[in-house]
């Protein structure tokens, strides 16, 4: 028999960016209904995460149980591997040099999900229903999600039900959504020599190709490509996938052996027309979608849920009332709309074959590597928005992140 269920927040999603949703808004004294099919066992992608984030998921006490499974990112390189007739310089971004010991660290997306699965629960202001919705209504006072167990009444819906999120069509919220001529190719493998907790991303006509450190020797490998090569790369076997991989690196980290099948990924952008509206607030990939360049993604989702925390204050007797979701979407709209067009940006100049484009990249790559406190403005920029100018004249020892302090 079908029940309804009173909740004051109702999350669509139980992905990574859901579950961190859920455990923080719980931690806030919420009750809270987790909503839709537990994560697929069968991700085989990483997720790089910086310090700003990993000190929300210690707040969250859940860092403690994922670091095992995780490298440190201590130094990020960029190197040109294009063969254009202007080449950029290869640029080298050590987190020392802003005061830190790591930029943040990478984990295998199955190991975050059960940490956060696990997470979620032992916390009895969660409560989780594992159907997937199948309807939404939207009253005066609440939204109606139903499911095939039941009904879910909250005051507030956060969808984080990815780029196609239904709760965000239900809401009313257009998207502007566009495709890139691009498939991102993902697997682990392992390698001779140590990474040093290195990450390199090769900048090729076709876009990135980064190597990004696993515990041990191992890392993790982005390979964005034209869509005729990923296809040819899918269909390679292990050992001559590994090849390929070892060849497009120059053999920098030795001999290469797979340890995971590859998996293709088409990449695609979107951006909605608003973050907020009708009771509903939009996190992870129902707010942004973009390629994976710089180790956006997942931080901006983290981003999401730490100013939902936030916009909340604006009405604490409603969590979902207009107040609440205009602070929401007058907070997230620059930092997400600045990191789209950045990605968005530094992506469409690797692809184009001009030459004032391949210009103004290596000239931007140049001061990046010979000027150092413009290199550290946008390491912090990088980690956490607004820090890069909050800290242009500050000692290096005066600025740091460290997990538990990240807000």
């Amino acid at each position: 028999m079908a029940v309804t269920i009173e909740k004051q927040i109702a999350i669509a999603g139980s992905g990574p960016a859901g579950m961190i949703a859920a455990l923080a808004l719980a931690g806030q004294g919420h009750e809270v209904a987790l909503i839709g099919p537990s994560p697929s066992e069968n991700d085989q992608r990483t997720t790089a995460l910086m310090m700003p984030a990993i000190g929300f998921l210690s707040e969250l006490c859940v860092w403690e149980a994922v670091e095992p499974q995780a490298a440190p990112l201590a130094t990020m390189r960029i190197i040109d591997a294009t063969r254009r007739l202007v080449r950029s310089p290869a640029v080298t971004f050590r987190a020392g040099e802003i005061g830190e010991s790591a930029f943040g660290y990478n984990m295998p997306n199955t190991a975050l999900n059960k940490v956060l699965f696990d997470a979620v629960d032992g916390d009895r202001r969660i409560t989780r229903i594992l159907a997937p919705v199948t309807g939404y209504r939207h009253m005066a006072d609440h939204v109606a999600v139903t499911t095939d167990e039941g009904e879910v009444a909250a005051r507030l819906l956060v969808a984080c039900d990815g780029r196609g999120s239904p709760a965000r069509e239900a809401a009313g919220i257009g998207v502007k959504r566009w495709n890139y001529p691009q498939t991102a190719v993902v697997l682990s493998f392992a390698h001779a020599l140590d990474h040093e907790n290195i990450s390199t991303e090769f900048h090729t006509e076709d876009g990135p190709f980064t190597q990004v450190p696993l515990p041990g020797r191992r890392s993790s490998l982005v390979w964005v490509a034209n869509p005729a090569l990923a296809g040819r790369l899918i269909d390679l076997d292990a050992e001559a996938l590994a090849a390929e991989v070892e060849t497009r690196m120059y053999s920098m980290l030795g001999k290469v052996t797979t340890e995971t099948k590859q998996q293709a990924w088409p990449l695609s952008g979107l951006v909605p027309t608003s973050f907020a509206r009708n009771r509903t607030v939009l996190a992870g990939e129902a707010a942004h979608v973009f390629p994976p360049i710089g180790a956006q993604g997942l931080n901006l989702g983290v981003r999401d849920v730490e100013t939902l925390v936030k916009a909340l204050k604006a009405d604490p007797a409603d969590v979902g009332s207009d107040r609440v979701t205009r602070a929401y979407d007058r907070m997230r709209r620059p930092d997400v709309l600045a990191r789209t067009g950045s990605v968005d940006a530094l992506n469409r100049s690797l692809l184009s074959g001009l030459l004032p484009a391949q210009l103004a990249r290596g000239v931007g790559l140049e001061l990046l590597r010979s000027f150092a406190p413009l290199r550290g403005f946008f390491m912090r920029e990088g980690l956490k928005p607004g820090s890069g100018f909050a800290n242009l004249f500050s000692p290096v020892s005066d600025w740091k992140f460290r997990p538990g302090s990240a807000k």
